[in-house]
């Protein structure tokens, strides 16, 4: 009998064919299927000009050159014999949720293995490894880390664009009968091109990314019969992925799965590592850069800390500038030595104060950078990431170190380590602030994957070694942002844009793969340093309050009348955090006509924010019909606060002002039909709803 295989959740299974000869056959996604099925026997036939054996046109990893046709995700030779791959002699092992599929090329001298993984969440985990067998070296072209079935049909790609400060802008278009890729030689996950898509049929709905954070390949393939398969991995370089007799190449890890709820799920409670085994609840957090910039001055920096902890502040994170002789962003990158003219007395006494406050002490590193004007620069310009006889090419004044190389890396660890030794540093802000170019190592090899390999095991030497402390990704905002990074780091830096008018498209996107938490958002001065916008403070924390709440600005500039009402907020999300950020609470709509609605719910509570950004077209907004997630909760409810105190709505009825002030009760099974009738909002203006539920005979009419 035919060997069939079922892997994941009994709503979202991958169920595969073992042949004789030849890649695994997807025989669909869905529910497992029954093993005695006699149609699983049947043989199909090709056109009369096609093969004369059968060669199935939906696989994992299909090789070509055999029959197959379509894109090949596996390629390779040993300089240019052996382009040919067919694998067979299959085994299966198991252990735990992992499934492994060995198959061997005895001609070709190669070794796979693909690893499938099944997490209680309900994602499938898919990662590849390539052996070589033979005794030439085999330089591999492309090796896909999975393939997953796409609908097909009638379908649409979403898919992720961006820059700088616009990260997370999604586009979607409907799949034709071509190629559609999407390839990112930036050396980061990238601002323009993450490795996130969202694929949509007539029957099913497909979200799958790749846990990476170097260049990638994102394929959808349009098989011989109609089918679609898409592929993710990593991309080379050429001649980067050269495997020598004996070794191994082994893929990141791709993610499939059925929906936002599921991918939060895994990240929450699968994928990160934090400190202690549990997430805490996330602090309230100040980072020092835009209230300023360069300028540390001692007496300032306290100042501001206490003022941060009146206002209700967690955690303080003293951004760049410490260091070297870091006066401005041309200097001192790799200098990673306390600047003595700033802190004569070190960093203790700053340290010492913040933490005597009560709060958590974070800062600011980027260790994959160096400036040229520094003294590691002169005294290893070696060390930097360049090509012989080509241009310096310098970003931000920035050059990338070769932490390939075990002296660049030890020399790193040993300077953070210096600093998280002799200080109490609860938190480290990474940052990466530039894309690799000319990115060969001092034997002239492109170094890209090898560089990201690198970072991680940098990252994961210093969480061994601090394992309490949390580390942010940052890479000039939101440009490394995936799940490989998130594997090692507790926080994402959104994007450097703090407009909350720009964050409102930024963070919805973002939160189709990351979980709220893990989002930061802070509520910066206005106007805005990156746009110049002018905003509410209402309209600013409200929304950032739902994600990794914090503050943006200098906190003695605020005038007594915005610090009220900062500490409102702050106070708001200290109260709701523990549902905002509870595991199946958020919900998303699709923004319609500028309004964008997020927030969680619970069996006692749920919140809902209602943001306007630009002028609704409409005359008036349609009733918000909460998801089903909510709905389902069932029961009487009530609308118990409103913030700010008094919204800014272009016209409210009785009505509106009755069902606000919460003298109107509601069923939610009636709001999925009725929907709440809200008042409009003004431009650039948010509402925040706590709901209660109420107990029946207590309803208001």
């Amino acid at each position: 009998m035919t060997a069939i295989l079922s892997i994941g959740t009994a709503d979202f299974c991958l169920n595969l064919r073992l042949p004789a000869l030849g890649m695994p056959e997807i025989l669909g996604l869905g529910r497992p299927v029954d093993i005695s099925e006699p149609l699983f026997d049947i043989e199909r036939a090709s056109r009369v000009n096609g093969m004369d054996v059968a060669v199935p046109s939906s696989v994992l990893l299909p090789t070509g050159g055999m029959g197959y046709f379509g894109w090949p995700a596996i390629a390779g030779h040993r300089m240019g014999r052996d382009f040919v791959a067919q694998f067979g002699q299959w085994r299966v092992t198991r252990e735990g949720r992992t499934t492994r599929l060995t198959g061997l090329d005895i001609v070709a001298g190669l070794e796979i293995t693909i690893a499938l993984t099944e997490h209680a969440s309900g994602i499938l985990g898919m990662a590849t490894s390539l052996t070589n067998l033979g005794e030439d070296a085999y330089c591999l072209d492309r090796c896909m880390a999975a393939t997953f079935p796409a609908p097909a049909g009638c379908a649409y790609a979403s898919s992720f664009t961006g820059m700088w400060g616009r990260e997370f802008q999604m586009r979607r278009e409907a799949l034709d009968n071509g190629l559609w890729s999407q390839e990112n030689r930036r050396g980061r996950t990238s601002h323009d091109r993450p490795p996130m898509l969202v694929l949509e049929g007539s029957h099913r709905r497909l979200a799958v990314t790749l846990g990476w954070s170097g260049g990638h390949q994102m394929v959808i393939d349009r098989t011989d019969d109609g089918q679609r398969l898409v592929h993710l991995g990593e991309l080379f370089e050429p001649g980067e992925m050269i495997i020598t007799a004996g070794e191994s190449y082994h893929s990141p890890v791709a993610y499939a799965g059925p929906d936002t709820e599921a991918f939060h799920a895994f990240a929450r409670g699968e994928l990160m590592d934090w400190p202690g085994g549990r997430m805490t609840p996330r602090p309230v957090t100040l980072n020092t850069w835009e209230g300023n910039y360069f300028d540390h001055e001692m007496g300032s920096l306290k100042a501001q800390a206490t003022a941060a902890a009146s206002l209700g502040i967690e955690r303080f994170v003293l951004d760049d500038g410490w260091f070297g002789k870091r006066d401005d962003d041309t200097t001192s990158l790799g200098d990673w030595d306390i600047d003595r003219r700033k802190y004569p007395e070190g960093l203790k006494p700053l340290v010492g104060h913040v933490t005597a406050l009560g709060m958590q002490f974070g800062i600011w590193f980027e260790p994959e950078m160096v400036n040229r004007n520094s003294e590691l620069y002169k005294a290893h310009p070696d060390w930097a990431l360049t090509i012989k006889g080509r241009p310096i090419l310098e970003s931000r004044t920035q050059l990338v170190l070769d932490l390939t190389r075990p002296e660049v890396s030890d020399y790193l660890f040993g300077k953070i380590d210096a600093v998280l030794s002799e200080h109490a540093v609860s938190y480290i802000k990474w940052d990466m602030n530039r894309d690799l170019t000319h990115a060969g190592g001092h034997d002239g090899r492109a170094k890209v994957a090898a560089q990201t390999r690198a970072v991680y095991a940098l990252m994961d030497r210093v969480r061994a070694a601090h394992p309490a402390v949390e580390i942010e990704s940052c890479a000039s905002g939101g440009g490394r942002i995936d799940y490989g990074v998130l594997k090692r780091t507790h926080r994402v830096w959104t994007s450097d844009c703090t407009d909350a008018f720009e964050r409102l498209e930024i963070q919805h996107g973002a939160s189709t793969f990351i979980p709220p938490e893990i989002l930061g958002s802070h509520v910066a001065a206005s106007p805005n340093h990156q746009t110049g916008r002018r905003l509410t403070l209402a309209f600013r924390a409200l929304v950032a309050l739902a994600y990794h709440f914090g503050v943006e600005l200098n906190p003695l500039e605020l005038s007594d009348e915005d610090r009220d009402e900062l500490t409102v907020y702050i106070e708001a999300y200290k109260r709701l955090r523990e549902v905002l950020h509870a595991p199946g609470a958020n919900f998303r709509l699709p923004p319609v006509d500028g309004r964008y609605v997020w927030g969680a719910a619970r069996q006692d509570k749920i919140v809902i924010i209602v943001a306007q950004g630009p002028q609704m077209v409409g005359e008036q907004p349609a009733p918000l019909r909460l998801p089903e997630s909510v709905t389902k909760l069932g029961g009487h409810w009530r609308i118990r606060t409103v913030l700010p105190a008094e919204p800014q709505f272009i016209r409210i009825s009785e009505g509106q002002k009755a069902l606000l002030s919460g003298s109107v009760s509601f069923t939610l099974s009636n709001t999925a039909i009725a929907g709440l009738p809200l008042p409009m909002l003004t431009a650039e203006s948010a509402l925040l709803l706590e709901l209660e539920p109420i107990k029946e005979g207590k309803t208001h009419g």
